[in-house]
């Protein structure tokens, strides 16, 4: 493992400027690898996110707001060509911070975040209104405008993507942003604002704050001169937010759990159906709010889909994040490690079989074993309630309607996959399943140019493509008496 980070790089950026938190508080954020320290960071406090809001006030009020659209998709592309060059440090740091393998964050996250800002660079100067022709004396017209400052709060399972998320789209619509990473993994977080200024963004228009959600992210949510929160995270968190966006009737976008199905049918390709159902589950050790941790298999091949998914996960190479061979590495934090571990008790004494795995890995850091389980039943907590962690639990099914009752039968609605041979069958699921994304003999893959989100305790809204823009802008009807 590498060396510490350096204090001095870990302060806030408010204002353009790095800056201990005024009342001198720092935590600690840790390798998941280790346990160790990896930093100290300043923790944000209310007066610090009361000076951030401020700078991206006066930011949204000046200089941003004076600057073409194009100028502002220019800079855009010039951060993308900064997180270009200082690419194995932003791996190296969200390797570290969070525990996710290196050979992961190359082939999924980084490239992620530069088409979501490509993406939205090259939308910056295209939202337009419309020409409405509401009556023969008037010249009637409608214009997007920047709903202003926002507050992004990010999670802890995919630091940088999920914050380009949500930077990206917010800065090409000509909103600034106060951005609070989660306390344990803010470091790249800090190193992209870093990067922004060197790309050219005027100070104050993206601020990061690191620190704890019920002070920092609190106060946030709670600033009366916050237009706007994205929050990705816990639905617990989420209702919270929500009362508190009540004070100012400030917009808010929420994507919050998960508990999905794939289902895989008598008809599928079994290979191919067990293969993606693993990649589903352990990938990121099962961090990820779409996991499908609900595999759901016909009872035909039942048996079939347990062993081989027992196989993979046995062969699944738990390591070093930072080894390039690594395929899982440990969760993100001992709270975390903690909590998986007691739902695989929970999964235990309800009555389920595990299968393999079951266990912590190790007595350094925070690794758990992926974990297959069999016989599980819908009812189950392990069913019902999101584990966040690598644990698949395999439920069979009898005909097509089971399979969508069992599907639907949770509190969540991200995400859902069915795998089959059969055209006809394939539309009738994507019909019923209550999701907000539907993969067909596919699992996981995203695309910043498709919608995405859930509804129920998955939240509301959407983000990624045109979404995104009614996100963070909101319509303004022009009238123009012409006489007659």
């Amino acid at each position: 493992m590498l060396d510490r980070i350096a204090d001095n790089t870990n302060r806030l950026l408010i204002d353009g400027h790095r800056t201990a938190s005024a009342s001198g508080g720092t935590f600690q954020t840790l390798n998941p690898a280790t346990g160790e320290v990896l930093a100290t960071v300043a923790e944000a406090g209310v007066a610090d996110i009361d000076a951030a809001v401020r700078s991206s006030r006066a930011a949204f009020e000046g200089a941003w707001s004076h600057m073409r659209a194009s100028e502002r998709g220019a800079l855009l592309l010039k951060l993308a060509d900064l997180i270009r060059r200082d690419e194995d440090e932003l791996v190296r740091l969200e390797s570290l911070d969070s525990g996710k393998p290196v050979s992961a964050i190359r082939r999924q996250d980084l490239p992620a975040v530069l088409d979501t800002l490509t993406y939205y660079a090259g939308m910056a100067d295209k939202i337009s209104g419309q020409v409405i022709p509401a009556r023969p004396d008037a010249l009637t017209y409608t214009v997007r405008e920047p709903l202003g400052v926002v507050g992004a709060i990010i999670p802890w399972n995919f630091p940088l993507m999920i914050g380009m998320w949500k930077i990206a789209p917010a800065l090409a619509c000509g909103c600034t942003v106060v951005l609070k990473p989660a306390e344990v993994t803010p470091l790249t977080a800090l190193k992209i604002g870093e990067l922004a200024l060197e790309a050219g963004l005027p100070a104050g228009v993206l601020n990061v704050v690191p620190g704890f959600g019920k002070v920092a992210g609190q106060a946030l949510v709670d600033h009366p001169d916050v237009d706007k929160v994205t929050f990705t995270g816990s639905p617990v968190v989420g209702r919270q937010i929500l009362q508190g966006a009540a004070g100012n009737l400030k917009r808010v976008t929420l994507e919050l759990g998960g508990k999905s199905a794939n289902i895989i049918s008598s008809d599928a390709d079994i290979d191919a159906a067990v293969k993606a159902a693993g990649s589903g589950i352990f990938f990121n050790t099962g961090q990820v709010c779409s996991a499908g941790s609900r595999i759901l298999a016909h009872e035909s091949v039942y048996d079939e889909v347990v062993e081989r998914l027992a196989a993979r996960a046995k062969s699944t190479r738990i390591g070093d994040p930072l080894d390039a061979s690594t395929a899982m590495g440990p969760v993100v934090s001992e709270v975390q490690m903690q909590r998986v571990l007691n739902y695989i008790d929970i999964g235990r004494n309800e009555g389920a079989s595990i299968v393999t795995g079951g266990a912590r890995r190790g007595d350094a850091g925070y690794f758990v074993e992926p974990t297959v389980f069999a016989g599980v039943r819908h009812e189950m907590r392990i069913s019902q309630e999101e584990i966040f962690g690598p644990v698949a639990a395999v439920i069979p099914f009898k005909d097509d309607e089971d399979a969508i009752r069992i599907a639907n039968g949770t509190v969540y609605s991200l995400a859902a996959g069915v795998w089959t041979g059969d055209i006809a069958r394939a539309h009738r699921f994507t019909k019923k399943l209550k999701a907000g994304t539907v993969w067909v003999n596919t699992y996981g893959p995203t695309d910043i140019r498709l919608p995405w989100g859930g509804s129920r305790d998955s939240g509301f809204g959407r983000e990624h493509g045109d979404a995104a823009i009614d996100n963070f802008t909101e319509p303004k009807a022009v009238w123009i008496n012409t006489g007659r």
